[in-house]
């Protein structure tokens, strides 16, 4: 694997750059002194500055914004002060091959070109550099997801970008992958001989996937109503999550076990079948989608209009702002568990873990409580903790039967989600990106779902503040 001595963000005028590339690259090179790396920033004209205080004008050089996103995160050290004083902007139109050829010119690989652009530009983008004579023999290529816009978009732009590199040197980024609670489930799952030998349908009950935010449109009422809960969040990242956290174990963690068993997993993700006489038997009463719609109320402290009448919606495309789903995985492993995917905004008292309910004792004890309750491991996506819920004394403890919760919060993090991914960017290592088979797995679940949307999910309305729309 080749360390990548430059880091070309094309598109680096934009929030996503500003708000998390750049801190999450300070963190790394403040934990990684001896990192040498130069940072090209790169959009169509020149540099328009971060927004300023009135957050309508534009103010400051791409050097001033290096530096305070490097500060953002309290980054120092001599990688820091080499990357500030080696960085520099470039103007270039991606969809132009011959602004392209001078880019690639003038940079030292190894060499990463990191698309923080619209999938659509990253098409245009991919097929101006199919029209160069040759690329470099270090070229990588890093996607931020999402990847396409739909399954055929998907097997679309997959196809371009393999004409240009092979799969290992192409990143298709999740940063969710890079969040520290995600990445405990790695080390408990196989650092551990606690719980992998439980970790399949003979043992688990149920697994649920929950990021609901407080958060309302916050002003991203353009891009987000042509999206919606289910493209945004389950599309982009928890479906990924999911497939991390249910994976066969990998002989070893690389880049070709990891994003392979994550792929088989979604590769056999289907909706959970209420008809089923197995399902219905042994998990009455789940329904595979849920979709709402917030209206006008109060959360986190703040008073929120109704969606339908936020800037840049359009009430008639019947955008949802909600959506649980509940899958499953069609595998020797995992068949017949329930598998709940959900998020929603401007949601009273947000959730956002990863949980796993295990099956109850197979033997029932007359006079013990009936029935007992399940054994839960949960661990926090942002609010990082790892929980544990057990049952401990008996009817013949003068204290009767109790419930214990074992929590412990965890070491901080060196890195933020992105520092973790920009990590693996440099570092030329793909084990935790997202393999091109599985965004097309992605996306042909999304249409499962929104299929779903027109048969059997009616868009339900939910007041802000509240804990969503009702789910039976």
């Amino acid at each position: 694997m080749d360390n990548i001595r430059t880091l070309v963000i094309l598109g680096a005028s934009g929030d996503l750059t500003a708000r998390l590339l750049l801190p999450g690259l300070g963190s790394l090179l403040d934990l990684q002194p001896e990192r040498e790396i130069t940072i090209v920033g790169s959009a169509r004209d020149d540099f328009p500055g971060p927004l300023g205080p009135d957050d309508d004008v534009r103010a400051g050089t791409w050097e001033e914004t290096v530096a305070k996103a490097f500060a953002s995160v309290g980054a120092t050290g001599p990688a820091v002060e080499r990357a500030q004083r080696e960085t520099h902007w470039v103007s270039c139109d991606v969809t132009e091959a011959a602004d392209l050829e001078k880019l690639l010119g003038d940079v030292v690989g190894p060499v990463c070109l990191y698309f923080a652009l619209a999938p659509a530009i990253t098409k245009k983008a991919c097929a101006a550099l199919a029209e160069l004579d040759s690329l470099p023999e270090d070229l990588y290529l890093a996607l931020e997801k999402p990847v396409g816009t739909d399954l055929a978009s998907a097997r679309a732009l997959n196809a371009q970008v393999g004409q240009l590199v092979d799969e290992q040197h192409t990143f298709r980024v999740d940063h969710f992958l890079g969040m520290p609670g995600v990445l405990d489930i790695v080390g408990l799952r196989f650092a551990n001989r606690l719980f992998e030998p439980l970790w399949d349908r003979r043992h688990v009950e149920s697994i649920e996937i929950v990021f609901d935010e407080t958060l309302a449109l916050e002003g991203r009422g353009e891009f987000y109503d042509s999206t919606g809960a289910a493209r945004d969040m389950l599309q982009s990242h928890l479906l990924q999550v999911m497939a991390l956290t249910m994976m066969d174990p990998p002989s070893r963690f690389d880049a070709v076990e990891v994003p392979a068993n994550t792929a088989h997993i979604l590769r056999a993700t289907r909706l959970w079948d209420e008809e089923s006489t197995m399902h219905a038997a042994e998990h009455p009463g789940i329904t595979p989608v849920v979709r709402g719609r917030y209206t006008a109320g109060t959360t986190g402290g703040h008073d929120v209009p109704d969606y339908a009448e936020e800037k840049d919606v359009d009430p008639q495309r019947e955008t949802e702002t909600f959506v649980q789903v509940t899958l499953e995985v069609d595998t020797w492993r995992w068949n017949g568990v329930p598998v709940t995917l959900r998020s929603g905004k401007a949601i009273g008292n947000p959730a956002q873990h990863i949980r796993v309910t295990f099956r109850r004792p197979p033997h029932e004890y007359k006079g013990w409580p009936h029935p007992l309750a399940p054994d839960v491991l949960s661990v926090g996506f942002e609010e990082e903790h790892v929980q544990l819920e057990t049952n401990v004394g008996s009817p013949f403890d003068s204290r009767g039967m109790n419930r214990l919760t074992l929590s412990s919060g965890v070491p901080e993090p060196g890195l933020t989600a992105y520092g973790s991914v920009m990590r693996w960017i440099l570092d030329g290592d793909p084990t935790f990106t997202v393999r091109a088979d599985a965004t097309e797995e992605g996306w042909r679940i999304i249409d499962l779902i929104q299929n779903a949307y027109d048969t059997c999910a009616p868009l339900q309305e939910y007041p802000a503040g509240s804990a969503g729309p009702r789910v039976k």
